[in-house]
């Protein structure tokens, strides 16, 4: 053990013991298992034995100790080192490595994830990790004001994912000198030979070319190894550091090493007896590294100076873009709450972001076009406790579905906003709507998916955002519609408003954004064909307020019709569907009381102005009066067409 703030007095005599444990444990536990990446393990176990016991500055009885350096595996597939290395430093025991790897209910799940207090972000979906910590360096450079490195242990493999390259480039455009990639060059992928293989100086020249300060060395020569580690752990450069060290995969055991046929596979009994001995059998060193000092975390002001803390104020019937009302609910929120942070992907003056960044630019960071980048930097910055806001095009988000994805993985809580939504967008054509986005949002686990149709509910639903755990996505709109809500209106998640009904009604609408105006003007061409229609607000689509519907629905006989900006599958139109058929809205023996017209984007858009569009897409007042007519049998109503 050491002390506080003092250098580790361990050796490399017991680095070495310590890396042939770790890579004894490895073996260990994945055979055990019966599943789980040994070699993968082996390869990088020198790098981690110095790391851990000579440079990274952590106190393993407080995790949340806020000086405390940051280990992230993005080779999360080498799990058997990592929790190794929790034995090893005496926070997992012997027990539960050789018993709770890879087992139903265990918190050693076959690929990293937060249940365990030392691991920041969940890993594993390759060319995650390091964009990961380019988020927590942030934090530490910028927010925390603290001097805590991040260390990432980066496969070789996954150098092929761009998303590794937007993390260096963001990393120096940054600065952050407190982030140091360790890349695991063991030239072996799953299926043979990696694209660049052991070429070292390819891998160096690359991390140049996007900023970074790089090292290259022989993964398994512990003297050198440590030599580095020590000149990246200085953090007074101008960008981060890239350590290329050249390793042997299943580094140890002569049967195994540097094959292509033993990837994510674990040694038989017999042969996993005959590697342990090879190493010298198993052992059980309690190895810690130094403990950072004290913190000296930056006071942080209860109202931060420079906007204002109310909630904006909008006055109905004033045309406001709910992207702007965006804008302005963010620059409040930041006001009363110094943990907010928001990012945005080079379109902060489309998103109104650029109002946050303008008021607090010390809490806003431009990903610029780097969507995988902003979500997972979003995702670090959540991972230390702030609260972030991610915004871009709602079609941009696409391309970060997997970070999005990975983000409930790690428990963490995200805001996502995404503006210029569907084909009300106009002359900008296919390439910029988003259409599926919903859908899209609405299949990650635990999340939350908000459609404000006016200025005064977005405001409400940023704020109910930045109270809600989980993912969290607020879609928004382009165009500048009529405010329909006081400024005081309430809008909890999972609820809806009804804006026209009646005790006669004959149909119900359902709309959210753009289509619930068309809604109500649709409603009041009805009413002139003595139809009375229900209208509802159905700004929350996950989760749904079923009540309403389900009462509506019984209201008028099931005759729904639902409009949306989106493709048929997996938005609005499913999920008030679903809410409905789960809440038992159906007849004896199986027989559906529901009539649905369900409008939503059929075919595929191109160019045009908004009304052109809507009108094509059948989105429109007209299109929701002609279906209303034929649910209802307009000819029954005295005034009917």
């Amino acid at each position: 053990m050491t002390t506080a703030g003092m250098k580790s007095t361990v050796g490399l005599e017991t680095v070495a013991e310590l890396a042939a444990q770790l890579r004894v444990d490895s073996i260990r536990s994945s055979t055990s298992a019966g599943s789980g990446h040994p070699t993968s393990s082996m390869s990088a176990a020198d790098l981690l034995a110095a790391l851990v016991s000579r440079h990274l500055r952590y106190d393993w009885d407080d995790p949340d100790a806020a000086a405390n350096d940051h280990l992230i595996f993005s080779k999360g597939h080498a799990s058997p080192l990592l929790y190794s290395v929790f034995k090893a430093v005496g926070v997992v025991s012997d027990e539960e490595l050789m018993t709770g790897y890879r087992r139903f209910g265990q918190r050693l799940q076959g690929h990293p994830t937060p249940v365990l207090p030392w691991v920041d972000v969940a890993t594993g979906s390759l060319g995650q990790g390091l964009p990961d910590a380019v988020g927590i360096a942030l934090a530490g450079k910028y927010l925390e004001k603290q001097d805590y490195r991040v260390w990432v242990l980066c496969g070789d493999s996954e150098m092929a994912e761009g998303s590794v390259w937007e993390a260096l480039d963001k990393a120096s455009h940054y600065k952050l000198s407190n982030l140091v990639a360790i890349v695991d060059v063991n030239r072996l992928g799953q299926r043979g030979e990696t694209e660049l293989g052991w070429n070292l100086d390819a891998y160096a020249r690359r991390a140049e070319a996007f900023g970074a300060r790089t090292l290259v060395i022989d993964g398994h020569d512990l003297s050198a190894i440590d030599d580095a580690l020590a000149a990246a752990g200085n953090t007074t450069g101008t960008g981060p550091t890239v350590i290329v060290a050249k390793t042997i995969k299943g580094r140890g055991f002569a049967e195994v090493e540097d094959s292509p046929d033993w990837h994510g596979k674990p040694f038989p009994p017999d042969m996993a007896d005959r590697a342990v001995a090879e190493l010298g059998g198993i052992r059980n060193l309690t190895v810690r590294g130094p403990v950072p000092g004290p913190s000296a975390v930056a006071a942080r002001p209860a109202t931060p100076p420079g906007g204002d803390a109310r909630a904006p104020e909008y006055t109905i019937g004033d045309k406001v873009a709910t992207r702007a009302a965006y804008g302005d609910a963010l620059v409040a929120l930041g006001a009363r709450d110094p943990l907010v942070v928001a990012l945005d992907a080079e379109v902060s003056n489309s998103t109104y972001a650029s109002k946050f960044a303008h008021t607090y630019p010390d809490r806003y960071f431009e990903m610029f076009i780097a969507e995988q980048q902003m979500v997972a930097a979003a995702t670090g910055l959540a991972a230390r406790g702030y609260t972030a806001f991610a915004s871009t095009f709602a079609a941009f988000f696409t391309r970060a579905y997997d970070f999005i994805r990975m983000g409930a993985v790690s428990g963490v809580d995200l805001r996502l906003v995404g503006s210029h939504a569907g084909v009300e967008i106009g002359a900008d054509g296919p390439s910029q709507m988003a259409l599926e986005d919903l859908a899209m949002m609405r299949a990650v686990h635990g999340s939350t998916v908000l459609y404000p149709s006016d200025a005064t509910s977005t405001a409400a639903l940023v704020e109910e955002m930045a109270a809600t755990p989980g993912i969290s996505y607020l879609r928004t709109t382009r165009g500048s519609y009529p405010v329909l809500y006081p400024t005081g209106e309430t809008f909890p998640v999972g609820g809806s408003k009804v804006l026209r009904s009646s005790d006669d009604d004959h149909v119900t609408l359902v709309g959210a954004g753009v289509t619930l105006h068309a809604c109500l003007a649709a409603a009041d061409a009805l009413a002139e064909d003595g139809i009375s229609a229900r209208v509802i607000d159905c700004y929350s689509i996950k989760p749904v307020d079923a009540g309403t519907l389900q009462e509506a629905a019984t209201a008028t006989s099931g005759r729904m019709v639902i409009a949306e900006d989106h493709h048929p599958e997996g938005g609005l139109g499913s999920a008030v569907t679903e809410a409905l058929l789960r809440t038992g809205q159906t007849g004896q023996a199986g027989q559906a009381k529901l009539s649905i017209a369900h409008l939503p984007v059929h075919g595929m858009p191109g160019s045009g102005t908004t009304g052109e569009l809507l009108s094509w897409a059948g989105l429109d007042a007209n299109h929701i009066v002609r279906a209303a007519h034929q649910l209802t049998g307009a000819a029954r109503f005295p005034n009917g067409r």
